[in-house]
């Protein structure tokens, strides 16, 4: 079992910055990924970045690819993301999960925190 907790929510200024960060427990294996999900009002959770527990390896949506940046402490066991000039359309709830980084299935969510941009 994995237990991923998410902080760091709340208000941001459009144009701001916005970090987040999951503190990862329980059995992660080293074949998993932990990646950030956005779900806006009313739509679909959508896929937001994602760096392999083991490798390192990052990868970026298209809507946040040259201004986010994640990273994750082993030691600490937390993953961190943040997203430079955010727009008032990425308010919502941000969600991580971990799961298998090549099948991209995720088994394992925590329970969101909200971020809502607005002036």
């Amino acid at each position: 079992q994995v237990q991923l907790v998410e902080s760091g929510g709340g208000l941001v200024q459009p144009g701001g910055s916005l970090t987040l960060s999951c503190a990862v427990s329980g059995r992660i294996k080293n074949t998993y990924a932990v990646g950030w999900f956005r779900q806006a009002p009313g739509e679909r959770r959508t896929f937001v970045a994602r760096i392999g527990w083991s490798s390192n390896r990052e990868y970026y949506s298209l809507s946040v690819e040259g201004r986010a940046a994640i990273s994750r402490d082993v030691a600490k066991s937390t993953v961190s993301l943040q997203i430079d000039k955010v727009k008032s359309w990425e308010t919502g709830i941000y969600y991580c999960a971990a799961g298998d980084e090549g099948q991209e299935l995720w088994d394992y969510w925590g329970q969101g925190t909200q971020v809502t941009v607005s002036s």
